[in-house]
């Protein structure tokens, strides 16, 4: 059996050794990174770089990165002849044998994802967290058993391309505006990747989803109401048929089980408190008590560049909000603070309305960390929080927020 890779991305070192297990292998990649050439000669993996001849269609199906859009020309040609082109997400699910919790919305994933793992291991769980987070799925599909469990963070690109993808518990945290450069700047294209998550799921799964969403909330009902699997639904009304809710400040499960005060939280605004309970309702699908869920939420904390405390320096706090990358994610962090912010956007645009943020832009990271620092007076925060995706100046939001971390530092 022949199938071709494409695109270059952290999955490559995990898809080389994915491929390598199969007969008469073939990886075709974008991209001049001598070291992944090496690797894949090392592993007997064919490869092109740079472009693509007709031998890359010379396959049975085709498994493209996430960052290859489905118009990309080799794309195109391979769904012309017929060939089946799946995600790294959909291909490693065919050598899965634990149970899969999937994690999707426009914001909130690599928390919530992080959070349910934290929650996991509380448990005396040994959860494989991976995904879009950061860690390939396909590094660990080949060691899974039944008695594992697996959380994934999983985006829109890669539900793009799922075909047999089922999770046993599915999470859907929202839909906002979000990569419209990659649908046409149809949100309604964006939406209907996001709801792909849901359409393998069977009797005896459960999709947790958030109530106060009315999008999600309309499409997860009507679905579930033709389908054998269980909605259970969070929202902080307390008035929904919820999972999970808000009641006078206190987080409730099942109508009637108060876990702990919202206070009690670790993680700060309103948004969290939607991560929080979409993380509870799906650790109680995987059969975990509410004294572990309490003890998690209290000592979880936070994941790197999403409202990441960098320092305080005169009065001023300095806040690592990184992973912001669309309009919503930065009118949540602007949402969790009382103080005045100094906000520090700007990027790539991903077909975002801009008019909801009056932002201060800069051309240069570096001019805009101390532009913040002359504006801020103490008791104020300095938030990069920056509504786009950072292709221009950065590799990936980690290495923009790792940058900002380190001006500030130098301060």
């Amino acid at each position: 059996m022949r199938n071709t890779l494409e695109g270059v991305s952290r999955n490559a070192h995990s898809q080389r050794h994915e491929t390598a297990r199969r007969k008469r292998p073939t990886s075709h990649r974008r991209g001049r990174r001598p070291q992944l050439r090496a690797s894949l000669d090392e592993a007997g993996v064919e490869s092109e770089f740079g472009g693509h001849t007709s031998r890359a269609l010379e396959t049975d199906f085709f498994v493209v990165s996430p960052g290859v859009p489905s118009s990309a020309n080799i794309v195109r040609q391979a769904a012309r002849r017929g060939l089946g082109v799946y995600s790294e997400i959909e291909a490693a699910s065919w050598f899965c044998d634990a149970p899969i919790v999937a994690i999707t919305g426009s914001n909130g994933k690599t928390t919530t994802t992080s959070l349910l793992g934290h929650v996991l291991r509380t448990a005396g769980r040994d959860p494989i967290v991976a995904g879009n987070i950061g860690y390939p799925f396909s590094d660990y599909v080949c060691d899974t058993t039944g008695d594992d469990v697996v959380v994934l963070e999983i985006s829109s690109f890669q539900l793009d391309h799922v075909e047999t993808f089922r999770p046993r518990v599915s999470v859907l945290l929202n839909i906002t505006p979000d990569h419209l450069d990659r649908y046409d700047h149809d949100f309604n294209k964006y939406a209907r990747s996001k709801f792909r998550i849901l359409r393998n799921q069977r009797e005896g799964d459960v999709a947790v989803f958030n109530a106060d969403d009315a999008l999600v909330r309309d499409y997860v009902t009507d679905r579930s109401a033709g389908q054998p699997f269980e909605a259970r639904s969070v929202s902080l009304n307390p008035q929904n048929d919820s999972s999970a809710f808000v009641r006078d400040d206190h987080i409730v499960v099942h109508q009637d089980e108060t876990i702990m005060e919202t206070s009690e939280v670790a993680l700060r605004g309103q948004h969290n408190l939607y991560n929080s309970l979409a993380a509870a309702v799906a650790a109680r699908a995987m059969e975990v008590q509410n004294d572990t869920i309490r003890e998690s939420l209290r000592t979880f904390e936070g994941v790197p560049h999403r409202l990441e405390l960098v320092r305080e320096l005169d009065g001023v706090r300095y806040v690592n909000d990184s992973k912001a990358t669309n309009v919503n994610a930065v009118w949540y962090a602007l949402e969790s603070f009382d103080a005045p912010v100094v906000l520090i956007a700007g990027g790539r645009d991903k077909g975002n309305d801009y008019g909801a943020l009056k932002a201060l832009l800069r051309e240069k990271l570096e001019e805009a960390v101390s532009a913040a620092r002359r504006f801020a007076s103490e008791g104020d925060i300095v938030l990069l929080s920056p509504a786009c995706a950072s292709f221009d100046m950065f590799e990936n939001y980690e290495d923009r927020g790792d940058t900002f971390k380190r001006l500030v530092m130098s301060l």
